[in-house]
């Protein structure tokens, strides 16, 4: 069976493809080994930074293979949701910075796929982005009702899942759904796969404490869904394993020396 996702490991970043032309859905085989990319990179420590991406110029993910959902029974397809939750969970929670690459359309379960990470990167008249699942007859089943409601608030979210509608990356862009859009000013000639490259290894070592930005998302991801007292014990948790590190010993030296710091990822 041939691959669904590639991965490849350079300048301390792990970058996750999804190739299955022309849309890059996704079955049950490709979630498995998203899971398992997600898995290694999650303990690779030569990976700091996990950046998600679509194969080709035309689509990020344009969700779940409907072939494959009008072929199973209602028993497959909760184990199969049941699995992509679980494994966007596992790459929410990972404590390395996630950027999602969204170089084409980004629909459905591609969005739902893009909302699991930290940052979403678009390029500019890429293509189009929405979760039009009601046209189905379905809901947005892998975390896309959840995520969207946490990002625009349920009244927006619930709007753009009943409508239905897509919408360029720029309006996704002013609902906040999408991080920063980049055209030719932040391309500077490079490859929009190039250009987010460059950007991830910003969030490397010796650019910055990796330890630092992973902890720091977990903090938000994690503690966003508890108590504020909650979040606040996990925030502190966190903290001491830093201290504990290599990296804050070497912050807090060049700080007071009066020079760049020059971080290891430890």
């Amino acid at each position: 069976m041939a691959t669904k996702v590639n991965v490849t490991i350079a300048d301390g970043v792990g970058t996750i493809e999804l190739s299955d032309p022309p849309a890059n859905t996704y079955s049950y085989e490709m979630m498995l080994e998203i899971d398992t990319a997600v898995l290694s990179a999650r303990m690779d420590p030569n990976v700091h930074v996990i950046v998600l991406r679509g194969a080709g110029e035309k689509f990020f993910c344009a969700g779940a293979n409907i072939g494959m959902l009008k072929d199973a029974d209602p028993e497959f397809k909760y184990y199969f949701c049941l699995h992509a939750n679980e494994t966007l969970m596992r790459l929410e929670q990972t404590p390395k910075l996630v950027i999602a690459a969204l170089n084409g359309h980004t629909v459905g379960g591609g969005l739902e796929v893009a909302m699991a990470a930290d940052i979403r990167i678009a390029r500019q008249g890429g293509g189009k982005l929405g979760l039009p699942e009601v046209a189905l007859g379905v809901l947005p089943g892998t975390g896309g009702t959840q995520r969207l409601a946490r990002l625009v608030g349920k009244a927006r979210a619930i709007e753009l899942m009943a409508t239905g509608r897509l919408m360029s990356f720029d309006e996704a862009l002013a609902l906040g759904i999408v991080t920063e859009v980049w055209g030719d000013e932040q391309l500077k000639g490079r490859s929009f796969a190039d250009a987010v490259h460059d950007y991830a290894t910003g969030f490397t070592p010796p650019h910055k404490a990796s330890k630092a930005v992973g902890r720091m998302k977990r903090a938000v991801q994690s503690g966003a869904e508890a108590g504020f007292l909650e979040g606040l014990s996990i925030e502190r948790e966190l903290q001491q394993l830093l201290f504990q590190g290599d990296d804050a010993k070497e912050g807090i030296a060049a700080n007071l020396e009066k020079r760049p710091a020059r971080f290891t990822g430890k």
